[in-house]
């Protein structure tokens, strides 16, 4: 499972909220949660931050340097 798939999954059941629940809350999909959490890789990062910000955190790209 991915870090962030991981890290969701643990942050989520340590707020004690299902799935749903969270994803209530989070204002996503039920999908979207499950997608997150399976660790899917072709997810929107809009919906990966709403998901994050929950947390008080966000994803961006990364800028590598040649």
């Amino acid at each position: 499972m991915s870090a962030l798939a991981d890290f969701v999954k643990i942050k989520r059941k340590q707020s004690g909220f299902t799935q749903e629940e969270f994803a209530e809350k989070a204002g996503v999909a039920l999908t979207v949660i499950r997608k997150i959490e399976q660790g899917k890789e072709n997810l929107s990062l809009a919906k990966v931050n709403q998901v994050l910000q929950m947390f008080g955190h966000v994803v961006g790209p990364i800028n590598e340097k040649a």
